[in-house]
């Protein structure tokens, strides 16, 4: 059986070892590694056999043009040994669903939109973006997890310089009262 779960850090080194065999070597060249560079994922989940890490999806807190947050997801893979049974439709749904629930806007990547496509991403809503040295722009895809959320989107997909905000954390940090000053 294989459940799906948050990633915790004993899930690093299986997981680099996952993308080592799903992708080689090529993946630290790729365009949207240049955007994961450095940082650690808004969201990452795997899908776990017994005790054995199986696939993998991760999403990035990016920029889709100036002030606008959106989500890069990537790498999503799954065990070759393991493909064609659904774990990787299973991980982009929970993936997907996780996002929204966390107040996201839009999910933006690089990929086959004959694959992504029956998970609602197309390359219409990502005319106006462009991903810095990204040679086929039609693997640009966005899925809007908000109506609207991709509209009138122009600019280059950049990392965000700043913590991205969402409606859900706003709603959150408004709930907190202020630390109490400390007596000297």
């Amino acid at each position: 059986m294989v459940t799906i779960r948050r990633e915790r850090k004993a899930d690093v080194a299986p997981r680099e070892a996952l993308l080592d065999v799903s992708y080689g070597p090529i993946r630290f060249s790729k365009t949207s590694e240049r955007l994961r560079e450095g940082r650690r994922p808004g969201l990452s989940f795997v899908a776990a056999s017994g005790r054995r890490l199986v696939g993998t999806v991760r999403l990035w807190d990016v920029s889709a043009g100036p002030g606008r947050p959106a989500l890069l997801l990537g790498p999503l893979a799954v065990e070759p040994a393991q493909r064609r049974r659904g774990i990787g439709a299973a991980l982009m749904r929970h993936a997907l669903r996780a996002a929204a629930r966390r107040g996201h806007r839009a999910v933006l990547l690089v990929g086959d939109a004959a694959y992504y496509g029956r998970f609602g991403f197309a390359a219409e809503r990502t005319g106006g973006l462009w991903l810095p040295g990204l040679g086929d722009r039609s693997r640009l895809l966005g899925r809007e997890l908000v109506p609207g959320a991709l509209d009138g989107v122009r600019g280059a997909i950049r990392a965000p310089r700043k913590p991205v905000r969402t409606p859900l954390l706003d709603a959150v940090a408004g709930l907190r009262r202020p630390p109490e000053p400390r007596a000297a």
